[in-house]
Parts: structure tokens; sequence; C-alpha cells
């Protein structure tokens, strides 16, 4: 069973939580761990894609989208899109993506905004059903 980390951030905005999905990444991939972070759609991906390049000055995250064909040790993906199983699944989705199980380490980014953390809750009581370890940090 993946343990998982909800992280819950005590701002509404959606960039706030991609900032906190780049800053995630970039801890991960110094530690030396593979990174997938997953999206809801297209554009989203897109956004967190460029954020990447630019969310700290002097940052240097190694990722790419996927299908890419190259080997970076971050991914981006979204939709139904599948991956390979990486050390950690960063979501930022309202779903438990299908794949979510094949990841050892998953790392929940919930917003304030009330929809997002209704949404939040549902998915925190399926990985509870489903017997993972839950952990929650308030940031």
């Amino acid at each position: 069973m993946a343990q998982v980390d909800f992280y819950v951030l005590d701002r509404v905005d959606e960039h706030s939580r991609n900032t906190l999905a780049c800053k995630l990444a970039e801890k991960a991939w110094r530690l030396e761990n593979t990174i997938h972070i997953h999206t809801m759609t297209r554009a989203d991906a897109e956004r967190l894609d460029e954020l990447l390049w630019t969310f700290r000055d002097g940052s240097f995250v190694p990722h790419e989208r996927v299908g890419a064909g190259t080997d970076a040790p971050i991914s981006i993906g979204y939709g139904d899109e599948s991956v390979e199983p990486r050390d950690l699944l960063i979501t930022l989705c309202d779903e438990i993506p299908p794949f979510a199980e094949s990841f050892p380490r998953v790392a929940e980014l919930v917003s304030s905004d009330e929809e997002c953390r209704n949404k939040s809750r549902l998915r925190y009581a399926s990985y509870r059903d489903r017997g993972h370890e839950l952990q929650t940090h308030k940031i």
C-alpha cells in the first residue's frame, strides 16, 4: 500500500497549489527520486510545465511532458494519460488517477477552496478504505 500525504494549503488560489507541486517535485528530485505530476487538463499540464522553469529564481528542475520521448526524472501528464510508475505521484486532480495504486508515494495537493477540500475528503476516504497509510500536512 502507498503512503499518501495530503498537503492542505491555507490559500484558495490555484497558483499556490501549482507552486507547491513544483517545490515538492524539486525536493524529491534532489533526493534522487523520480516524479510524475498529474493534472486534470492539457492546459493545466502546460501551465505547470512553464511554471517548473519559473517558480523560483535559479531553479532547474529537469522535466518533460508525457510522450516527449526523453527520460527526464520528472514527467507531467493529464487526464487519462497513463504513466509508468515512479517514486512519487503528485496529483492535482479532483479524482484519484487510475494508475495511482502503482506508486509507492502519493502527494495530494489541496487548496483551501471549499469545493477542492470537499473533493479531497472523498479521495481521502477512498484511500483510507483501500488501506493506504495517510498523513495530513497543513501548509
